[in-house]
């Protein structure tokens, strides 16, 4: 579970009611797309022939383009965290990342679960005794590519949610 059960109007957009702007929106979809992409290779090593979670990455940055729907880019999500779901360890989390990564389109905070699935990945992937430093290192490059517009809003997003993404925001 990723999602905070109660919402923060900030990451709601304006249009349902909240103060996100199309812009940050989009923004937050571009830099989700951006982590799950970091570790694809992960999930692509152990499945080559399934495109999905690509495709997954592709519709959310074609969605924040304006260039796809949001209903067809969140369906797409969905099918990249299908191919999650035989799978275990690093190439499972990296599917995940995916899918979270397009679902950003409906709902903006699954922006923490790419991030969040992405440094999962990296853990599960990292030689013994290095999982923690791996996953410290994964979620700094995340924070090196934020958006300056959003920057402020993920970082305090990243504290009030970690508890529920793993604990994998932790400082």
């Amino acid at each position: 579970m990723i999602l905070p059960a109660v919402r923060d109007p900030r990451l709601i957009t304006v249009h349902r009611g909240g103060l996100l702007s199309d812009d940050d929106h989009r923004s937050l979809a571009l830099w989700a797309a951006e982590c799950a992409e970091h570790v694809l290779a992960l999930f692509e090593r152990a499945e080559p022939s399934d495109s999905r979670p690509r495709d997954a990455i592709e519709a959310a940055r074609s969605w924040a383009r304006g260039e796809r729907a949001m209903m067809a880019t969140r369906a797409l999500g969905g099918h990249a965290m299908g191919a999650a779901r035989l799978l275990r360890g690093a190439e499972r989390f990296a599917a995940y990342a995916a899918g979270q990564a397009a679902c950003v389109a409906h709902v903006a905070e699954h922006d923490l679960g790419a991030a969040a699935y992405a440094i999962k990945a990296v853990r599960a992937a990292a030689h013994p005794g290095r999982e923690v430093i791996a996953g410290r290192e994964e979620r700094e490059w995340q924070r090196d590519r934020l958006p300056q517009s959003v920057r402020e809003l993920v970082l305090e997003d990243q504290q009030k949610r970690s508890g529920i993404c793993w604990s994998v925001f932790d400082d």
